[in-house]
Formats: structure tokens, sequence, C-alpha cells
């Protein structure tokens, strides 16, 4: 897969670690690390206390009322409990986040780990204690994994995943379905996952890209559509699906750009409308033709 914009960071090859992006390189090191001290300090004591207890009491993310300090919201998320937990998460990190980071940049993939990953335990701390009585430390990326990966969905909703390695599946059921899941599970205390901070770390990762103004989503048009037709008076269509003659009012101050291909009165088609948004949804806007973008505005100019 490419990237047309030159400014986007382009992994060099599998040799060490030049195939990961700089933010994803270097969350996997100091997580890496971070899970080696964990295993170094369990037989080291102070006064009598496991090194490993004085590291998860400063460092996990505490319950509110026993022991929560507000540096925890992000420190929580470089620990993990053993080797499947953090396998999984670097490993999905790397998976999902390697293509979001290369199409936004470090600083803002940096910020969208972190916040997610906030997020997810600020949901954590305030309802844990609504569904259950048990009081326990949590650690792990895993909510901002789960933010990367409903991302990954939205900007790529039709990319294929091989499950087991051999069954195919378009991101965003994979994905939507491991949310269900979640939700399924979501009372269940004493299975030792935290699944609530995987859903607010989700919930973090949809209303970022839903408020971010340069991710060009499929689920935003429809939200604009929606919001357009119930403001706009009703246009009329045949029963193909083809625009009438209906011309709103120009506007004199638009300069995005001629829009000379697309006569005033020229039928545009659902179908021509929907190509253009899956092209969209899958490598951005940046990424079509100009017809194909005078054909979108002349077509939400007569929504209008």
């Amino acid at each position: 897969m490419g990237y047309h914009d030159r400014d986007y960071y382009r992994p060099s090859g599998f040799g060490g670690f030049s195939f990961f992006p700089p933010v994803i390189k270097n969350l996997l090191i100091i997580n890496g690390a971070i899970f080696f001290i964990m295993l170094m300090m369990q037989n080291i004591k102070f006064n009598g206390i496991p090194a490993e207890n004085i590291i998860i009491r400063w460092f996990a993310l505490m319950p509110l009322g026993h022991g929560f300090e507000i540096w925890q919201l992000v420190s929580y998320q470089f620990l993990h409990g053993g080797f499947s937990h953090i396998l999984f998460n670097m490993f999905a990190l790397w998976m999902f986040g390697a293509e979001i980071e290369n199409m936004w940049g470090s600083r803002k993939f940096l910020i969208f780990y972190l916040l997610a990953g906030v997020g997810a335990g600020l949901l954590h701390l305030f309802l844990s204690p609504v569904l259950s009585d048990v009081i326990a430390p949590t650690i792990g990326a895993s909510g901002s994994v789960y933010g990367i990966m409903i991302a990954f969905a939205m900007l790529f909703p039709n990319r294929l995943i091989f499950l087991y390695f051999f069954i195919p599946l378009k991101a965003k059921y994979f994905i939507g379905f491991l949310i269900v899941m979640e939700f399924m599970l979501i009372d269940s205390a004493h299975s030792n996952v935290a699944h609530l901070a995987h859903l607010g770390g989700a919930l973090i990762g949809f209303l970022f890209i839903m408020f971010d103004k340069n991710s060009n989503v499929a689920l935003k048009d429809i939200f604009r559509s929606i919001k357009t037709s119930k403001r706009s008076r009703p246009y009329d269509s045949d029963s193909f699906g083809y625009y009438n003659s209906y011309k709103a009012p120009t506007t004199s101050n638009i300069e995005d750009a001629k829009f000379s291909d697309v006569e005033p009165e020229e039928a545009i088609t659902q179908e021509q409308i929907d190509r253009i948004l899956d092209k969209i949804s899958q490598s951005g806007y940046q990424n079509l033709s100009e017809k194909e973008k005078r054909i979108l505005f002349e077509a939400s100019k007569r929504m209008k």
C-alpha cells in the first residue's frame, strides 16, 4: 500500500525496527523494557515488600479512594500482567496502529494513543464501582489499543483481516464483533479483564475520528446526509435514484475548484456518489480525481 503525500512516513523494510513507525517503535521498546524490569523486581524486596508490589501501588490505576493518583491515568498503560498480555497488546498496536501513524504522523498518533488510554481509565474508574464491588488495580495498554482498533475500522472499514491467518474478514466486521463481545462481558467482574476500559478506549477513538476534521470516514457522510435532509427541503428523484434538475443558488466565494466538468443540469446517480464515498473511506479525499471531487460538490449543492 502506498501513500501519495510525500510527507508521510514510509517503512523502509523488515530489517530491525525500520519496519515500525517512530512512535510505535518507541512504545514497543518502552513497554518491553518496563515488562522486563517488572520481571526482575519479582525477586527483590524492600522492607519485606516485593518491589513489584510497590510499582503496582504507585503506577497502576488504583480505584478511587484506594490510592488513586492522577499520573496513574498514563502510567498504567505501560504495565502488563503477563507475557500473553503484553504480546497481544503490542501485536495489535503494531498491526492496527502502523498504518494510522503513517497516515496521521507521529505527533497526532501519540496524542490519540494516550488520550484513548486516559479515556479508558476514566470510564473504568467511575463505572466499575457501580457494576462491581471488586477493588483491584488496573494495568495494560488494552484501552489505548481498542481506541486504535476502532479508528482502524472507521478509516479502513473494508480492509481484510485474516483470522487465524486464512479466514478473511473485513475490519469493520471483525472489530465490530470484538466491541459487541466487550459489551456482553461488561459485568464479568471476576474475569480479571477490564472490559470497561476497553470500551472507554473504543469510545474515545470513535469520538476522536468523528470530531477530527481531517479524518474522512463514511460514517461522517451518513450523519451529514441525515442532518442535511432534515434541514433542507425535499428534492425529487426518480425511481432509479437519479437526481432531478433542482439547481441550488450559486455561491460566489467558493474557490476550491472550477466545476466545469459537471454541468448544472447533468444527472448524478446515487451509484456514483456511493462509489466516491467508498473511495474516500478507503484512501482519503485527497486521492479523488478532480472530476470525482466536482461530482461530490455538485451533488452536495443540489441536496441543499
